[in-house]
C-alpha cells in the first residue's frame, strides 16, 4: 500500500474547521482505498509563523508516507509555498498571500479568530518571521496549483497569477477571497492530488 500525507494549511484568523477544511478533509477521506491511503493532517497553527512551520514540519518528518501534498489557503498559501519549496512536493495555493508579510504588517496587534471570541496577539516579530518564510520563485512551478477568484476582496488575484507563472491555474470570474463556491472547484483539486504526475 501506499500513503500520501496531505496537509492543510488554514489562513489568517481561520481555523481547521473552515468550510473549505472540512470539505476539502470529507473529499480525501473518501478517496482511501486499499492501494493507497491518504492521511490527512490539518492543524489550528499558531499566531507565530515560525512555531506554525516548526510544528508542521515535525509533523511531516514523523510521517512514513510515501508522498506528501500540502494544500493551503490565503496565508495558508504562502506557508504551502515555503513547504512544498522545502519537500520538493505538490502544492495547491487557494487565494495565497503569496507576500504575507506585507499583506498582514496593517494587522499587527491583538485579534480574534473568525470562529471564537479568543484573543490572540499577532506581534510584529511575526512579520520577520514571514520575511524569512518568504519563497520569491517557484523552483518547478508544474508542480503547483492555484486558484484564484478575480473576485478577492483582500488580495491581488493578478499578482497570484504572475507569481505562479508555468503552474497550473484555475482563475475563477468573481467569487470572493474564501471561495465561497468552492464545491464547484474542489473536483480539480482532488483531480490534481490524484494525478500521478510530479507526484
Amino acid at each position: 500500500m501506499t500513503k500520501t500525507l496531505l496537509v492543510y494549511l488554514h489562513g489568517f484568523r481561520s481555523s481547521p474547521n473552515s468550510t473549505k477544511a472540512v470539505m476539502t478533509g470529507e473529499a480525501i477521506r473518501a478517496l482511501s482505498n486499499p492501494a493507497h491511503s491518504y492521511d490527512w493532517y490539518c492543524p489550528q497553527l499558531l499566531a507565530s509563523p515560525k512555531a506554525s512551520m516548526e510544528m508542521v514540519i515535525n509533523r511531516i518528518e514523523q510521517s512514513d508516507a510515501d508522498r506528501i501534498i500540502i494544500i493551503g489557503s490565503s496565508l495558508g498559501g504562502f506557508y504551502t509555498n515555503y513547504l512544498a519549496e522545502k519537500y520538493q512536493c505538490k502544492g495547491i495555493a487557494l487565494n495565497p498571500a503569496v507576500y504575507a508579510s506585507r499583506e498582514l504588517e496593517p494587522h499587527v496587534g491583538m485579534m480574534t479568530a473568525y470562529d471564537s471570541d479568543e484573543p490572540f496577539d499577532f506581534k510584529a516579530e511575526y512579520i520577520d518571521e514571514l520575511k524569512a518564510l518568504q519563497v520569491h520563485k517557484l523552483s518547478d512551478p508544474k508542480r503547483y496549483f492555484l486558484v484564484a477568484a478575480k473576485g478577492d476582496e483582500l488580495l491581488d488575484w493578478t499578482e497570484m497569477v504572475r507569481f505562479y507563472s508555468g503552474s497550473k491555474q484555475l482563475v475563477l470570474e468573481g467569487s470572493d477571497h474564501g471561495i465561497s463556491n468552492y464545491q464547484d472547484h474542489l473536483p480539480a483539486v482532488i483531480d490534481f492530488i490524484q494525478s500521478e504526475s510530479l507526484a
